[in-house]
């Protein structure tokens, strides 16, 4: 095996307390407006007092799986602590993972290139922009990034109860088909032992041995524990899949949101510039004021050249081959980024999401950054260390690139300047969701609009919070309005029953048919044919007398959670053992 020592801040505990000191400054930094009382609901941040156990929300019907098992896992929280509470946990604890997470990761011989790494993860134009888009469940597994590389080498390396270590570190990843796909190409990349050519490096900080070991007997060892692995992590992956194999909406998304989903220029540095920097959002109400300033592009070229020269090292004391494999993948995941913007494979992205189910999922391909963004970190730093250790004031440098995220970025402290602001839910909503729940039935959200701008959410677009406050499956509008000046363009949702409602409304006929118990206006005109039963200053519930109640059997997707349930258990039972065998 391949073996290397322990590094430094898992033997020195004040190593440890000054990591845990960065987070916890992070975390201050970044959310301290959420000591008030209320709920951030901003885009897809939508959290809500009691996330009802719903089958909907488990394995959605009528819609693709985007958020499964993420809302499966709100709703299991909600039995046992408040929505308010979870968002707090969920933000907080992203935050402080990512921070640990990349300055334990860090193959570094100081501790303040630690912090470099603690801080710079945690403090990225990505981690900004997906904020405030609300794309939290996205974010652990941007969390779960280097605690799932850490885990990955260690399998490498041969360490006691490093597989149930990739399993529960990829697990939090795959709360999210994205992040699972990402946890899935991690471990495939990472996740195997090294070859030949990876462990034949000389070098002064580790001798590889045992090269004999891997052939034969041990070599089919090798190759069963790394392919155990592998399907281990795509069974994390089943919760989603098992939904979206017995969903009723289309498996092919709309091509056109490929051009509106496609990487933006945030300066004069263009795309590419932003996404070399980690950003590049397409919504531009996601990005941050302070990356439209003119220095912005240089300063990016100017850590790219610290990356580069810190490359050098982290191959060096990664003399495993995780190095070269980590920079592939990096290198995989800003392809991916930039697909959408470049000419030629936006033309095959757009056919590959008209044609084949499931290409949906890349049209956004900036969320694929995630191992980019740790590479980069983990190049800077070490790049600096270098840097520091040639100049007569090392310490300040150091401490001046910790600080440099910050000093660049200012504007995601205080809640991202301000628009993390919870606010409170006005009473009508929990007075329709009693009315609701009394009669469980299907739910039809009016006007049909997928996001929502309340008076009492001032500043902020939110998801539609019916679907997750009321306890009854929520049709509501998922076409996405995308401001491509000069125009806008619409794209075309996957909801069957959603699209049914359209041509309802178009052709002048009424809102609501058989299957739809309950009509929620959302500050619109009253349907014809329809019984009022609550009226609130927003909010305006009505019953359909003609509604006639449909059998629904989702148990076919229990299965799903099932399975990643119990990868999850053996997992966690195998870590368990293991740290009680090294007490």
């Amino acid at each position: 095996m391949v073996t290397d020592q322990p590094s430094e801040v898992e033997r020195l505990p004040g190593s440890r307390l000054l990591l845990y000191g960065c987070a916890a400054a992070v975390v201050l930094a970044v959310l301290a407006p959420l000591a008030r009382a209320g709920y951030v609901l901003r885009y897809d941040m939508v959290f809500v007092p009691r996330q009802p156990l719903s089958w909907d929300l488990f394995v959605p019907s009528g819609a693709l799986p985007r958020a499964v098992p993420q809302d499966a896992l709100v709703s299991l929280s909600a039995l046992i602590m408040p929505g308010w509470l979870a968002q707090r946990i969920a933000l907080a604890g992203l935050l402080a993972a990512a921070a640990i997470g990349a300055g334990r990761l860090v193959p570094a011989r100081r501790d303040l290139t630690r912090v470099v790494a603690a801080i710079g993860y945690a403090w990225t134009p990505f981690l900004a922009e997906r904020l405030l888009i609300g794309q939290w469940g996205l974010l652990v597994c941007y969390a779960a990034m280097p605690w799932l590389v850490r885990a990955a080498r260690d399998v490498r390396l041969g360490r006691p109860g490093a597989g149930a270590r990739v399993v529960l570190a990829a697990a939090c990843a795959a709360i999210t088909p994205t992040g699972g796909l990402i946890a899935l190409a991690t471990t495939l990349a990472l996740a195997r032992p090294p070859g030949r050519s990876e462990t034949a490096q000389p070098t002064r900080t580790a001798e590889p041995t045992g090269t004999a070991e891997r052939t034969g007997t041990a070599g089919l060892r090798w190759r069963g524990r790394g392919l155990g692995l592998v399907l281990a992590v795509v069974a994390l992956n089943a919760p989603w899949l098992v939904a979206a194999a017995i969903a009723t909406s289309p498996l092919v998304s709309d091509s056109r949101a490929v051009a509106a989903f496609a990487a933006r220029a945030e300066n004069w540095g263009g795309a590419l510039v932003a996404l070399a920097g980690t950003g590049g959002i397409w919504n531009a109400d996601a990005v941050p004021g302070s990356r439209a300033a003119p220095l912005v592009p240089l300063i990016t070229i100017g850590l790219l050249a610290a990356a580069a020269f810190g490359f050098g090292r982290l191959r060096q004391r990664w003399p495993d081959g995780t190095a070269t494999r980590l920079a592939w993948l990096a290198g995989g995941g800003l392809l991916l980024g930039a697909a959408g913007a470049l000419p030629g494979t936006s033309d095959v992205l757009r056919t590959a999401v008209d044609l084949l189910p499931g290409a949906g999922l890349f049209r956004d391909g900036q969320k694929f950054l995630i191992p980019y963004a740790l590479g980069l970190v983990l190049c800077i730093s070490l790049g600096v260390e270098r840097i520091a250790a040639r100049l007569p004031g090392g310490r300040l440098v150091l401490v001046g690139f910790a600080l440099l995220p910050v000093v660049t970025l200012p504007d995601l402290a205080w809640g991202a300047g301000g628009k993390l602001r919870p606010v409170a839910y006005p009473a009508e909503w929990a007075a329709v969701a009693k009315t609701v729940a009394a009669e469980p039935g299907p739910v039809l959200s009016l006007p049909m609009s997928a996001y929502r701008v309340y008076s009492w959410n001032p500043g902020a677009a939110v998801y539609d919070p019916a679907g997750r406050y009321l306890a009854s499956p929520v049709v509501a509008d998922d076409r996405l309005a995308v401001d491509l000046r000069p125009e806008a363009l619409v794209i075309r949702g996957e909801s069957e029953a959603a699209a049914a409602v359209r041509e309802r409304l178009a052709a002048g006929g009424p809102a609501a048919d058989s299957t739809i118990r309950w009509v929620l206006v959302q500050g619109g005109n009253q349907p014809a044919g329809l019984t009022e039963v609550y009226r609130g200053t927003e909010l305006t519930l009505y019953r359909n007398p003609g509604y006639r109640a449909q059998e629904r059997n989702p148990s076919t997707g229990l299965a799903g959670y099932l399975l990643a349930g119990s990868v999850v258990a053996v997992a966690g039972w195998r870590r368990a053992t293991t740290r009680r065998r090294q007490r």
